[in-house]
């Protein structure tokens, strides 16, 4: 999954982004609300972390042009923790969730992964699909019965990505935007190897090639 975080301050912006690539997003960084709300129309981001006190263009301005515009961008807002205004503003606005400053990161990650469970219509901590299981918090494999199979950030991302959206065409282009963040060359066949390996992990028939078109990642359950 492909994050934007919007956050003007520098340290937190930078621990946030190394702490989420942990828990295997992909996040990009804006620091101000001209950059953000660009970033949000042209990229395909799976999740918005915005921050509300913004330079150049205030975070409640930028979600709400979104909305407008009707971009349906998944948004968690950023506020301080005794500005009860700022949240209701916010939800006015089209935010999904908010979170007061300071908080942990654990808590962030909680509220992302539930976000994106509501925004997939799935539930709990795993994914599942006739025999497999991903488990989100220990980015963890389980073919049928056999030992859990760890895989690389990589191949968690883009495992993921294939499970919340079985039986649909995935371009090449398309798994590198929610699988890299806005650095990863978008030309390189790299997003090549790494189906190669989880052919490897689940079988060559789950992860069938359509040529000239993409991959279609199969799941007769649905």
């Amino acid at each position: 999954m492909r994050l934007l975080l919007v956050e003007d301050d520098e340290m937190l912006s930078q621990t946030l982004q190394k702490e989420l690539a942990l828990k295997g997003f992909a996040v990009d960084i804006a620091c101000n609300g001209v950059d953000a709300e660009f970033m949000g129309d042209e990229e395909a981001y799976d999740i918005v972390i915005l921050d509300l006190g913004l330079p150049q263009r205030s975070g409640l301005e930028v979600l709400g042009n979104w909305r407008n515009k009707g971009n349906k961008l998944p948004v968690i807002i950023l506020t301080a923790r005794d500005s009860w205004h700022e949240r209701i503003d916010g939800f006015k606005a089209g935010a999904d969730d908010y979170l007061g400053k300071p908080f942990h990161v654990e808590e962030l990650v909680m509220r992302i992964q539930a976000l994106l469970r509501r925004t997939h219509d799935m539930a709990g901590q795993s994914l599942h699909s006739d025999g497999l299981k991903l488990d989100e918090e220990s980015q963890q494999l389980v073919v049928g019965d056999q030992e859990p199979l760890q895989l690389t950030g990589t191949e968690f991302r883009l495992l993921r990505y294939f499970m919340l959206n079985p039986g649909k065409v995935l371009s090449k282009t398309r798994l590198t935007e929610h699988v890299y963040d806005q650095d990863f060359d978008k030309d390189s066949n790299l997003i090549e190897v790494y189906i190669r390996r989880l052919r490897d992990k689940l079988g060559k028939e789950r992860i069938v090639t359509r040529r000239g078109q993409g991959y279609i990642f199969m799941d007769t359950q649905q």
